[in-house]
């Protein structure tokens, strides 16, 4: 069949990359909007885990689908590593980047930020999922109060804002938005969008380990 071929090509493993991607986007926008009740406090944000886990079903299909997503996506992003090197004889790299946007050590080392994340999901996923949800918030609080893991977890955003920075805009290129008219702005968006999680998730553990978050 054609869509079998497609998705065997490596046009389609690139749309297989950026449609879970931008899932994975989505994802990430509204856990960022949940745990940004952190920064009012840590009894806002218990409120709000107490809220979301009143729903156990939809918690179950929510997360099933986004950790189905999320293999997908590693599984398609080594497949599209692979296939790559053994055509080319280099690492990774969906396409030339625009002149005006210089991040080859963002492309080139796209899998090992992939795989650093993915170290720190199964971590992270391991407090939250195997934990007590009715204290969850003394239990976010105890870990960032602990310099080693926030550093590690500011780590991990580094890593995935590195990651974003080039997956954003390989995400953009596949689906066609490569326009010279929205050239600047696709220039900007894929340095806003990695340096705003960043700042956002970074800036959790550090009101927290400097007694701000109290």
């Amino acid at each position: 069949m054609w869509f079998i071929r497609f998705l065997k090509s490596s046009i389609g493993k690139k749309w297989i990359m950026a449609l879970t991607g931008c899932c994975l986007v989505l994802f990430l926008c509204s856990h960022a909007a949940g745990n940004a009740t952190l920064f009012v406090g840590i009894p806002l944000f218990q409120a709000y885990a107490d809220q979301l886990h009143s729903h156990p079903l939809i918690v179950s299909v929510l997360s099933k689908g986004l950790t189905t997503i999320f293999a997908i996506h590693v599984l398609t992003g080594i497949l599209l590593t692979l296939q790559n090197r053994n055509a080319r004889g280099q690492k990774y790299k969906v396409q030339k980047r625009a002149k005006t946007r210089n991040n080859s050590q963002a492309a080139a080392t796209m899998i090992y930020s992939g795989l650093f994340i993915m170290l720190f999901l199964v971590l992270h996923t391991s407090v939250v999922s195997f934990g007590d949800h009715g204290k969850i918030g003394e239990t976010i609080q105890q870990l960032f109060s602990s310099f080693f893991v926030s550093i590690f977890y500011i780590i991990a955003f580094t890593a995935l804002a590195l990651h974003l920075s080039h997956g954003f805009w390989s995400m953009l290129q596949t689906f066609g938005v490569n326009h010279p008219r929205y050239e600047r702005l696709i220039t900007v968006s894929t340095y806003a969008v990695p340096v705003f999680f960043l700042l956002l998730f970074s800036s959790m553990p550090l009101l927290i380990l400097f007694g701000i978050g109290n």
